[in-house]
């Protein structure tokens, strides 16, 4: 039986096994890679193609090259999610928990509102709210930004009955964030459930998180759960799967 073969380009291969190391660590931030000739000489390839994978890392963030110095890693790749430390509700007057976290590791974040609306739900959504595919429901969508670059585009959705006449139905940023009003509403997310999947961006994302190339992204499906059993809240967050890693952590 024939060995199977990579059959990407040799450049996207080698790219590919340079941005592995990086994402585990191997090549830590400030790390100064080999040479050309010495990466040419590792990975038995040409310069030129040697030049083509580091310039594809250089475009997605992961590389700098400093002239006169070379190339190196370029510090703070990959953003680490811990998704429990985002739902408990923000004290009163302090803003929503994913900005205090941002600004604990010395990064300004903020959200931009793009829509609200009250818009069909999708099957995915109404399956979670087990309501007929296409039944209203409120829309709100924002985009994340970590010192004003892009991380997160999240659609959050809510059952029409519960957000109407409420601040989640408003065209507005909400002070603490959607768990505040829930919180106020006596329907405080009590247990979560979460569904991660990668796949390639569609259009709307590819351009709201200024990706540089169509490198995967990573779709966290949420479902939020009061502790009367109903399902008050669904996410749908998408990030740069190549800046991102979620961290998990049992028992909770």
């Amino acid at each position: 039986m024939p060995t199977a073969r990579d059959p990407r380009p040799r450049s996207q291969q080698i790219a590919a096994e340079l941005r592995a190391d990086i994402m585990a660590g191997d090549l830590p931030p400030g790390q100064q890679l080999l040479s050309t000739g010495e990466l040419s000489e590792k990975y038995d390839a040409s310069g030129a193609t040697i030049q083509n994978a580091l310039g594809i890392l250089k475009s997605e963030g992961y590389l700098e090259g400093r002239p006169g110095k070379g190339v190196f890693v370029r510090p703070n790749q990959q953003q680490t999610i811990t998704p429990a430390d985002y739902a408990t509700p923000a004290a009163a007057g302090q803003p929503y928990a994913w900005i205090t976290a941002a600004a604990e590791r010395g990064q300004r974040g903020a959200y931009r509102l793009l829509d609200v609306a009250e818009v069909p739900a999708p099957v995915q959504v109404a399956a979670a709210f087990s309501v007929e595919a296409g039944s209203p429901v409120i829309r709100r969508a924002q985009l994340g930004t970590l010192d004003d670059e892009p991380v997160e585009l999240v659609h959050t959705y809510y059952p029409a009955d519960l957000a109407r006449g409420t601040a989640l139905a408003v065209k507005r940023l909400i002070k603490g964030g959607s768990p505040a009003v829930l919180a106020g509403l006596g329907l405080e997310p009590a247990s979560f459930e979460d569904v991660i999947s990668t796949r390639p961006p569609t259009s709307e994302e590819f351009v709201a998180l200024e990706l540089p190339t169509e490198v995967p992204i990573l779709r966290t499906f949420r479902v939020a759960v009061a502790a009367s059993g109903r399902p008050v809240e669904c996410q749908v967050m998408v990030k740069a799967g190549h800046r991102h890693e979620v961290r998990y952590r049992w028992p909770s």
